[in-house]
């Protein structure tokens, strides 16, 4: 079995938890590369979907509700969470293809829009050694953000540099260790909205989304500026 196999070339500190289609597994950090070319090598049918500390990521096909039960993310916890439902254009149904991608350690995306040059980033990527799993430009701007990030970039400035250099309609949000950050395009064609007050800040594509939220009456609701940049840091 996985579990087998794994304590068997890792020590009894390399644990596996799993649920439904998905599993995690937790090492020590200077085992995580390791884990990961070994489990390309000998585990080729395997997807890795998310690596770090304090990320990870559950997806399928399927409805939000479906998927939600499916991995009982109610059970789960945490400082902040990033969901979404995708509508598929650019790529095919999959569970690869499904949002969030993860691109690099502790980092997510989820986007609502479509990139026109996506292919042009995708290559440009490659030349410096970023391999993109997907067909999908969701995928692309993930790794677009995460190459920006390991150059020494912040979120925020990595978020500006996205205004400039992809082209297309979005709004994205971003997830990372320390929090959430949100870009919507210039001409903000894709909608989002914010509700704020004392305990959570949520961000949705929709008003109705809020609606079953605790003390919603005491939010601030409000739009996101176009070509602007926000982050909520934990």
């Amino acid at each position: 079995s996985l579990l087998e196999d794994l304590t068997g070339s890792f020590t009894k500190r390399t644990a596996v938890n799993f649920n439904h289609t998905h599993a995690v597994i937790s090492s020590n950090e200077t085992n995580i590369m390791e884990i990961k070319n070994w489990l390309s090598k000998f585990y080729p049918n395997l997807r890795i979907l998310s690596i770090g500390s304090s990320l990870e990521i559950y997806k399928e096909t399927g409805s939000a509700s479906a998927v939600t039960d499916m991995f009982n993310i109610v059970r789960k916890s945490g400082t902040h969470a990033v969901g979404h439902t995708r509508m598929a254009t650019e790529s095919l149904v999959t569970t690869l293809g499904a949002h969030p991608f993860s691109t690099a350690e502790d980092q997510c995306l989820v986007h609502n829009g479509s990139l026109s040059n996506h292919n042009t980033l995708r290559r440009h990527l490659s030349n410096l050694g970023v391999h993109c799993e997907t067909e999908n430009d969701s995928e692309v701007a993930a790794a677009y953000l995460s190459q920006k990030l390991k150059s020494g970039a912040d979120l925020g400035t990595a978020l500006e540099h996205a205004l400039l250099e992809l082209d297309g309609f979005y709004t994205f949000l971003v997830g990372t260790n320390d929090g959430i950050g949100l870009l919507r395009d210039p001409i903000a064609c894709k909608p989002a909205v914010v509700a704020e007050n004392e305990h959570y800040v949520a961000i949705g594509s929709e008003y109705r989304a809020f609606v079953g939220l605790p003390n919603i009456k005491d939010a601030t609701i409000w739009e996101p500026e176009p070509a602007t940049v926000y982050f909520w840091e934990h």
